[in-house]
């Protein structure tokens, strides 16, 4: 098994989140040879997503993932399904908040004997954060993030600090300031997820290496 799984060619996907723009998307070398539930562990890592959420896979109208939906096994082999380059096939996580990926087979690749599979080569756009209600909402919150209420939060807290510069202690601070003081700073952290718009290769291939998406590949927690 493990010299048929070391001469598997090797796929190159290139993945990316429907409902979005500007788009977010991921590419990423798999080898041939891995299972479906095994790619979803390699798509959660790619994506940035945490595995807290149910899925499965859309090919060719029939579904492959989690047994709650009554889907077929993901134990199957990928290379079982003969896809060709230019291929496409859909990908759902969270069917609460409901986020497609559409999944394209760029390529058949050979392995190269020094590199370790699987391994993201390219990305753009962060991951949006879990349970922030899907495409619609989380448009919404980073519109909001640099709305005016933002700009209105930070420019009481840059109030506040050229106050502390100046000498004004803390502890001078009414109740109720100290109050919209911390009411603000909440509301700034909450928007912190929907301002992250970059995306950085090197920790997602440093959790492929680590082994990552063998533990999400198991992960379903709801």
């Amino acid at each position: 098994m493990a010299c048929l799984e070391e001469s598997a060619p090797i796929v190159q996907f290139k993945v990316r989140l429907l409902g979005l723009s500007p788009m977010i998307w991921r590419r990423v070398l798999v080898p041939e040879s891995v299972s479906l539930r095994e790619l979803h562990g390699i798509l959660q890592v790619s994506m940035g997503w945490q595995g807290i959420h149910l899925y499965y896979f859309d090919i060719y109208a029939v579904h492959y993932g989690a047994f709650e939906f009554d889907a077929e096994s993901p134990d199957l082999p990928f290379s079982a399904f003969q896809f060709r380059e230019r291929e496409r096939f859909a990908y759902l996580y969270d069917m609460g908040d409901y986020w497609e990926h559409e999944v394209r087979i760029e390529k058949f690749l050979e392995r190269d004997p020094k590199k370790t599979y699987p391994v993201g080569t390219g990305g753009s756009g962060a991951c949006p954060p879990e349970d922030c209600g899907g495409p619609p909402e989380y448009l919404e919150g980073q519109d909001e993030a640099m709305g005016w209420d933002a700009w209105s939060d930070m420019d009481w807290i840059v109030g506040f600090l050229a106050g502390f510069l100046e000498g004004q202690s803390t502890g001078s601070l009414g109740e109720d300031d100290r109050e919209d003081l911390e009411d603000a700073l909440e509301r700034m952290a909450q928007r912190r997820p929907f301002l992250q718009t970059t995306f950085y290769r090197r920790p997602v291939n440093k959790a492929f290496r680590a082994g990552r998406h063998l533990q999400l590949m198991h992960q379903q927690l709801r």
